[in-house]
């Protein structure tokens, strides 16, 4: 399993980055989890739009999103489109970037599949296993299995036990970490601090640790620290053009 990083941005894309978006690769298949603002442009330096198998949103905020509007235009206006693109998401999380476009433009480009937070199917040669986890809005923190190998990703979530039950003993979790040390208490409920991210990687004995969805001008050096205070493992920070060989 190939896990690279299209963009790890919090809320809105840094100067020469991109927010959430991951692009994972096992057997030939590619699956895109999350299209956040200015992924496409990421993407399109590796892959040609039509070379994606499908797509998984964690929830419908636009920094995880906003970019499926860009992909399925790219694949729908050429003149030999490919066969419309698999999406799954929770119900209605896409409703708002899908009616983007004037009606009856993109509706041969994908194939909705909503699914119930906490429900397993699969994509391709990966095997999902959903979880509900605390965000400002629905969010499904995903595992993915592929043979022996597991990635767990949490989307955008608050502090909570099933974080770590997500993750547990996963061969690299990638995980929300928008604030350093102290998460604002507007927010402690939706959002996870590094700090609090290497406690729950040392509890869910994941075997390594990539910190994504950093605020924009965050200090990465003390991201990883914090981190690195609860957690002993490797600690990556997800930029784009990174990627992580799980094999």
């Amino acid at each position: 399993m190939l896990l690279t990083i299209l963009g790890g941005c919090g809320a809105w894309p840094a100067a020469g980055q991109a927010c959430s978006g991951y692009l994972v690769e096992h057997d030939g298949f590619r699956l895109l989890v999350d299209l956040g603002h200015a992924t496409v442009p990421r993407l399109l330096e590796r892959v040609g739009a039509d070379q994606i198998d499908a797509v998984f949103i964690s929830h419908g905020h636009p920094d995880h999103c906003a970019d499926l509007n860009p992909l399925l235009r790219a694949r729908t206006m050429r003149d030999d489109p490919p066969a419309a693109l698999p999406v799954y998401s929770l119900p209605g999380a896409l409703d708002a970037v899908l009616a983007l476009d004037r009606p009856g433009v993109l509706t041969d480009a994908y194939v909705l599949h909503e699914f119930t937070a906490g429900s397993g199917f699969d994509i391709g040669p990966f095997r999902m296993q959903t979880r509900l986890l605390p965000h400002s809005i629905p969010n499904a923190g995903i595992r993915l299995t592929a043979g022996e190998r597991v990635l767990a990703y949490t989307g955008d979530s608050g502090p909570s036990p099933d974080r770590v039950e997500l993750a547990r003993g996963a061969d690299l979790l990638l995980a929300e970490a928008t604030h350093v040390e102290r998460v604002p208490e507007v927010s402690r409920r939706y959002l996870t601090s590094a700090r609090q991210a290497g406690r729950q990687a040392r509890e869910a004995d994941a075997g390594h640790l990539v910190l994504t969805h950093l605020q924009p001008g965050t200090d990465a050096s003390a991201a990883r620290a914090a981190a690195g205070a609860g957690y002993d493992g490797e600690i990556g920070i997800a930029t784009s053009g990174l990627s992580f060989d799980l094999s």
